[in-house]
């Protein structure tokens, strides 16, 4: 798996299509782990609990050999709940599959090590840089 991008609300990944790593399950957990990570990139310090997550499959993704992208983006964020959207697409950008993952971010949404970037996510503008 290669990060090619992770800024506020928005992590962009992609990997190679291999015989042991082309199922459904993966794209599942891929799903789980990118839309945690998209909660993240909001500078929140834990990310919650999952409190429901889903997958559709549009099409094959490939063959082996093959690059699958993934862009998870977080639709949306309140005091309790944080929902994220993941896309996967082909080479060609055709969709193969997406997900959803709602989380439950309840108290980590105040936690004190939660910090705030900029746009670009390359400073920490709020909080306490743990560098």
């Amino acid at each position: 798996l290669q990060i090619h991008r992770a800024v506020p609300g928005t992590v962009e990944v992609s990997l190679k299509v291999e015989p042991y790593n082309i199922h459904g399950g993966l794209v599942l957990s891929l799903t789980d782990t990118l839309g945690s990570l998209a909660v993240a990139t909001k500078g929140h310090f834990m990310t919650g609990v999952s409190t429901d997550i889903g997958t559709s499959f549009v099409r094959p993704a490939g063959k082996v050999g093959d690059v699958l992208h993934a862009k998870a983006v977080l639709t949306g964020m309140g005091k309790q709940l944080a929902y994220t959207r993941v896309d996967f697409t082909n080479a060609t950008g055709d969709l193969v599959a997406y997900g959803y993952h709602t989380k439950y971010i309840g108290r980590s949404s105040a936690h004190d090590a939660n910090v705030k970037f900029t746009e670009d996510g390359e400073t920490v503008i709020e909080g306490v840089d743990k560098e």
